[in-house]
C-alpha cells in the first residue's frame, strides 16, 4: 500500500505530532494527498521547547492546523516510580489525551509516524498505541527512516536530517523517581549544548552527576571546550562525565 492509498481510505484522520522527522513527513503526506488533518502536540515536562517550536513551524509551513494539549505528566505515580513500563504508560496517558480531544474535533482515527525501521518486539510504547487502535501509516506502507529522510529533503521538510530526540524522561535511570527539577536540569543542560554547537547528543542523569553522551566525530572539539562546558553545566550538575565510548 502506498501513502496515497492510506489517505484515500482514511481521509479523515487526527495525528499525534511531535515535530520530529517522521510525524513532520507523515503532516505533509496527509495535506498533500488531500487528506482532512489535524496535528495534535502534548506538551508536557518530557519535552524541551525547541520541540514544539520545531511542531510550530513545521505545520505553519505545511499549512496544518496543530492543536497543543498542555498535560501535567508527572501527575501519574506508574510514570514517575520510572520502572520498565514507563513507555507503556506515558503513551497511553498522552495518546488517550489525543484522542479524547480529537474525538471533540469530529475525527475518529488517530494515527502516529512509527516507521517500518522502528523495531516491535512488543515495546510498551507499542503495546499501548496497538491497544488504542493507533494506526501507523509509514510502517503499515513499508516506510523506514532513510527513506523517509529522502522524502523530506526532496519536499523541502527543514525536519530532513534532523536527530532522533528522545524524551527527557530517558535520561534518567530506570528505577530512579522522575522530578520535575531533574527534568529541567537536562534540558539546561542540553540547551547549552545545543548553543556550543553540538548535536546528536545526550545528557544522562549519574548520581548526581551530568553524563554526556557524544557523537565520536565531536569528541575532539568537545574536548577542546572543556573548561567552557564544566563551568556552564556546573550550575546544574555536581560532577561533568564524558562517555568515552562515543554516542
Amino acid at each position: 500500500m502506498e501513502l496515497k492509498d492510506f489517505f484515500e481510505k482514511h481521509n479523515k484522520v487526527a495525528l499525534a505530532f511531535s515535530g520530529g522527522v517522521d510525524s513532520v513527513y507523515l503532516l505533509y503526506a496527509a495535506v498533500k494527498y488531500g487528506a482532512e488533518v489535524t496535528a495534535y502536540y502534548v506538551k508536557t515536562q518530557f519535552q524541551p521547547l525547541f520541540e514544539l517550536n520545531d511542531a510550530k513551524r513545521a505545520a505553519e509551513e505545511i499549512g496544518a492546523e496543530l492543536k497543543v494539549i498542555d498535560y501535567d505528566i508527572l501527575q501519574h505515580k506508574g510514570i514517575v516510580e520510572n520502572t520498565g513500563e514507563r513507555c507503556y504508560y506515558c503513551k497511553g496517558m498522552l495518546f488517550n489525551a489525543i484522542i479524547e480531544n480529537a474525538s471533540v474535533d469530529g475525527y475518529t482515527t488517530v494515527i502516529d509516524g512509527t516507521n517500518a525501521s522502528d523495531m516491535e518486539n512488543d515495546r510498551p510504547g507499542m503495546r499501548a498505541l496497538r491497544e488504542l487502535k493507533v494506526l501507523s501509516p509509514l510502517r503499515e506502507c513499508g516506510i523506514t527512516k532513510e527513506k523517509i529522510r529522502e522524502l523530506s529533503r526532496l519536499a523541502g521538510l527543514f525536519t530532513w536530517d534532523k536527530p532522533a530526540y528522545a524524551c527527557l524522561a530517558t535520561r534518567i535511570p530506570t528505577g530512579e523517581e522522575i522530578a520535575e527539577d531533574k527534568l529541567f536540569r537536562v534540558e539546561a543542560g542540553e540547551n547549552i549544548l545545543f548553543r556550543l554547537g553540538f548535536s546528536d547528543f545526550r545528557i544522562r542523569l549519574f548520581n548526581g552527576a551530568g553524563r554526556i553522551q557524544i557523537p565520536e566525530e565531536q569528541m575532539n572539539r568537545l574536548l577542546c571546550m572543556r573548561e567552557i562546558i564544566v563551568k556552564d553545566l556546573q550550575p546544574y550538575f555536581d560532577t561533568v562525565l564524558l562517555d568515552l565510548k562515543g554516542r
